[in-house]
This record gives C-alpha cells, sequence and structure tokens, in this order.
C-alpha cells in the first residue's frame, strides 16, 4: 500500500483519500464572491418592491453580507457560502429575512425564491456552465494517487451534478471512484457520511485520509475515526483558521505518495 509523506515526514499507509471540493480542488472564491453578490441584489431588490426603506435595505445588505461571510477582498472560508449546503444557505438567508420583520414562512419562501431567481439568471449567462478554476498542483496530486493505487473520492456539499460537472471539466472523472454530495444522506459534517462513504470504496475508514480546508471536515473526519486529517489552506484569498487537523499543507506540493514499489 502507498504511504503519504507531509514535507518530508511519513504519515502513514494509505489505502484511500476522502477529498473536500470547493477549496480544496477547485479555486470556488471567485464565483462564490459573484454568487454572493447576485442573492444580496436580488434580496434588496424584492424588499425594496415590498416597499422598504433605504435604511431597512442598507440593514439587509449588512446581515446578508456578515451571513455569507462576504468582504471587501473575497469570501470568508469559514462562512456559510463557503462552507454549507444550499440548503443550509437558504436557511440562513431565511433567518436574515425573519430578523428583518417577516414570519418564518414567508421568510423561508422568500430566500427559496431568491435563490431560484439567481440560479435562473446564472444559467441565462451561462448556459453552457461556469466551471472554476482546479487549484495549482491538485491533477498532479490527484494522478500520483491514482499512480501509486490510492482509491480516491469526493466528500462535499455541493450538488452531485455540480460535482460531477467539475471533474468532467478538468477531466478527472476516472481519478474519483465516488462522490459523495449534498444530495446524499446522511451528508457533511456527519461522520456517518465518510463511514457509507468508504462502505462505498469498500476501504477501511482507518486506512483513509481526508483532506478538507474547514474544521467541520476535519472534525468529521476525526469522529469517523479516519487515519489522517489532513487541512489545506491554499484555496482563499484569506488562509482557514484551522485547529482540526492531525496535519497541515499549504500547497499541494508539499504532500507526496510513495508508491509501493518505492518502499523498502
Amino acid at each position: 500500500m502507498a504511504h503519504l509523506n507531509l514535507r518530508g515526514h511519513r504519515i502513514g499507509p494509505i489505502d484511500g483519500v476522502l477529498f473536500d471540493k470547493d477549496g480544496t480542488l477547485s479555486h470556488s472564491e471567485p464565483q462564490l464572491k459573484i454568487l454572493a453578490d447576485a442573492r444580496i441584489a436580488e434580496a434588496k431588490r424584492q424588499f425594496a418592491a415590498q416597499g422598504a426603506s433605504g435604511n431597512d435595505l442598507n440593514e439587509l445588505e449588512g446581515l446578508l453580507v456578515r451571513t455569507y461571510g462576504r468582504n471587501r477582498d473575497g469570501v470568508m472560508p469559514d462562512g456559510t457560502l463557503a462552507v454549507a449546503s444550499r440548503q443550509h444557505n437558504i436557511l440562513s438567508t431565511a433567518t436574515v429575512f425573519a430578523q428583518m420583520a417577516l414570519g418564518w414562512p414567508k421568510a423561508l419562501l422568500l430566500a427559496e425564491d431568491v435563490f431560484d431567481r439567481v440560479d435562473a439568471q446564472w444559467q441565462d449567462l451561462h448556459p453552457d456552465g461556469h466551471p472554476v478554476s482546479l487549484l495549482p498542483a491538485a491533477s498532479t496530486m490527484l494522478r500520483a494517487l491514482k499512480d501509486a493505487g490510492v482509491i480516491c473520492a469526493v466528500i462535499s456539499n455541493d450538488t452531485t451534478d455540480g460535482i460531477q460537472a467539475f471533474l468532467k471539466h478538468h477531466h478527472l472523472t476516472d481519478m474519483f471512484a465516488a462522490v459523495w454530495s449534498a444530495d446524499c444522506f446522511p451528508c457533511k459534517p456527519d461522520p456517518a457520511a465518510v463511514h457509507a462513504l468508504c462502505d462505498q470504496l469498500n476501504v477501511p475508514v482507518e486506512r483513509c485520509a481526508l483532506i478538507g480546508d474547514a474544521d467541520t471536515d476535519l472534525l468529521m473526519a476525526k469522529r469517523a475515526g479516519i487515519a489522517a486529517a489532513i487541512g489545506y489552506v491554499a484555496g482563499w484569498h484569506r488562509c482557514p483558521d484551522l485547529t482540526a487537523h492531525d496535519y497541515l499543507i499549504h500547497h499541494w506540493q508539499d504532500l507526496t505518495v510513495v508508491p509501493p514499489s518505492a518502499q523498502p
């Protein structure tokens, strides 16, 4: 079996690696900035249509900016937009609307409508999709793992279609044996999602590593009993403040794979 080395330090024998997608494999921040701004603009438009005052609209914008983790330079890597699923982002948006004196049923319906309208606008602007870029050297690492016989999978809060579109665009489909998405049950960050995915891969959880850019991912991995929870911090304009990792990598070049044939 293969070994992972981190800057010359051997992590241990690994049969499988589970990868987060956004901020770990994909450079999703530029697209998330556009998405946050579009949702905020659509929410303000709808509140304005209902007679909200200028002060109310400013308050709404401030609440949504903080909720999504949108700042002057980009998106906070631990904000809801960066980490949470679409459904959880709808709930956080509805909570903001409830703070603007809407009852919960109306707040939830309005949040869903805002998201649906922005999705439709995005589809009109990008009918063939708008895939995010791959982070530098990620494909080199994936190829090294595949060549060493390590089984890889994606575990993400993106949809299955979103994950598959990203992998297809970057010619990575053959690198991954499975994906576990927000459409699956249970989804991240439930440790049972790790167990279910490892069962699907037919790889013991204690022989797997998980690589992600959020403490929710790393804590999930540890609670599932995974062999190594590896934090990745190079995917955002501001490094994620991670505390739950066993190991930390700043660039994919930090990590190397030692195949069985090269071991003593």
